[in-house]
């Protein structure tokens, strides 16, 4: 990564490493177009050309600028004051001392490190929001992909959900794309045949008695006669254009994905960057358009995951790192319910670090192993410290700042009992990591 000190705060985000063929996804300074050089300036604070090029084209990938020719292949250390300023300038204060608590606990040399953190505290934050790349081409863009009437197979698991579902339903009628099939995998306790009558769609609906989501969308994509997959959630709703929009995004930017952003109704704040394209950090299964070469090139949904967490995470780490372009697309959003019945949370918890029970493993063992297998021992723990303390707090609080700050004191007072939820979660992650993944291929 550009900067070291993003292991702290980003320990597994898919930009921290590089890809197969040796690059990260940071585009070489020559590779940012000039007029584009000057929108990214960075603080004057650096001390070193490195840090403020390395900045240039950190700014310029998060602000949503896809392409580049050369790409960096590593990142040469930076001094100490840079890695501080880097840090002011991009991250809420709170976390540049967070940074030095770790770095001076990690017996790294207090002096520097006090000076450096202390060099940065005139620095002020960047709001790189105000310097996106908004691509006013796009409302414009004649797509070839549209008028060329690709099929798209619309993939939709479903479980003890049909209240839901049949909005859902009613949302892919109204699509203004009419080129589409939905393959529904339906688990219901209930299922019911009827229920589907009512609907003007072509749908093609799979009974699985085996309640398993991963499974659920690997039959679906095996059953698929198209080359375009559109992969939904059953408590979602939509707008007329979805399927349009994802299509003209994919179309306009080349890729090999369309991630549509999700609003959810419950949970964290909706991110700054949700607002305009760049190129995706995460892939969410609920709201995604992917070509069904990628799966033929890179294997199906790891089932190591079934009916836990970090499916859709794995296989987006799998699309980044073998060189497959994800675009996060605001054009294509949904609002997602987070319904607290059927779905994987009749299966699970309602998300990765939140656990039902005492001395259940804290996180899901699946997401532990998923930071393990792709980003090492080290950074999984990293990624531990930052994520634990906060999910102390129930979800439906994520967005309280104030009960999230309470959350990282309650657990200084809960520590042993997180140990133990941490501990049980290592333990079962390395047995999967030693049984490998589970993932097929697709002929």
């Amino acid at each position: 990564m550009p900067f070291r000190f993003l292991l702290y705060l980003q320990p597994v985000r898919y930009f921290s490493i590089p890809r197969l063929d040796g690059t990260y996804i940071y585009p070489s300074i020559t590779s940012v177009p000039k007029e584009l050089l000057q929108r990214f300036t960075p603080d004057a604070s650096y001390t070193s050309k490195n840090a403020r090029e390395y900045d240039v084209v950190w700014q310029a990938v998060h602000a949503g600028f896809v392409g580049g020719d050369t790409f960096y292949t590593h990142f040469e250390k930076l001094p100490i004051k840079d890695e501080y300023v880097f840090i002011r300038s991009y991250f809420s204060a709170v976390w540049s001392w967070y940074v030095l608590l770790i770095r001076l606990f990690s017996f790294k040399h207090p002096i520097a490190e006090v000076n450096g953190f202390r060099y940065a505290q005139r620095v002020q934050k960047q709001q790189l929001a105000n310097k996106a790349l908004m691509h006013s081409n796009f409302t414009s863009f004649e797509s070839r992909l549209v008028t060329s009437k690709p099929l798209v197979s619309i993939i939709i698991p479903t479980l003890n959900r049909y209240e839901y579902l049949r909005d859902v339903l009613k949302d892919l009628e109204k699509q203004t794309y009419p080129y589409f099939e939905v393959i529904v995998v339906d688990q219901s306790d209930d299922f019911s045949t009827k229920f589907y009558e009512e609907f003007n769609l072509k749908i093609k609906l799979i009974h699985q008695k085996e309640k398993a989501l991963w499974l659920a969308r690997n039959t679906a994509i095996e059953v698929s006669k198209a080359d375009l997959l559109l992969f939904f959630d059953d408590d979602s709703r939509v707008k007329e254009d979805w399927i349009f929009q994802h299509l003209k995004c994919l179309d306009y930017f080349q890729a090999d994905g369309s991630s549509g952003v999700s609003l959810s109704t419950v949970g964290d704040a909706i991110p700054e960057h949700y607002s305009y394209f760049r190129v995706a950090d995460q892939l969410d299964t609920g709201n995604v358009l992917v070509k069904k070469s990628v799966f033929k090139e890179i294997g199906l949904y790891d089932r190591q995951f079934e009916k836990q967490r970090m499916g859709d995470g794995e296989f987006g780490m799998r699309m980044y790192i073998n060189g497959f372009t994800n675009i996060s697309n605001p054009f294509a959003s949904r609002v997602h319910l987070k319904v607290g019945t059927g779905g994987l949370r009749q299966m699970g918890s309602w998300d990765a670090f939140r656990t039902n029970k005492i001395f259940a493993p804290r996180p899901i063992p699946s997401v532990l192993c998923f930071f393990r297998r792709y980003f090492g021992d080290k950074r999984a723990v990293f990624a531990l410290l930052k994520s634990v303390p906060p999910s102390i707090i129930p979800y439906r609080f994520k967005k309280n700042r104030k009960l999230l700050l309470l959350g990282i004191f309650v657990s200084i007072f809960l520590m042993p009992i997180i140990c133990i939820q941490v501990a049980i979660s290592w333990r079962k992650a390395s047995k999967k990591l030693h049984e490998g993944p589970l993932i097929q291929t697709l002929d």
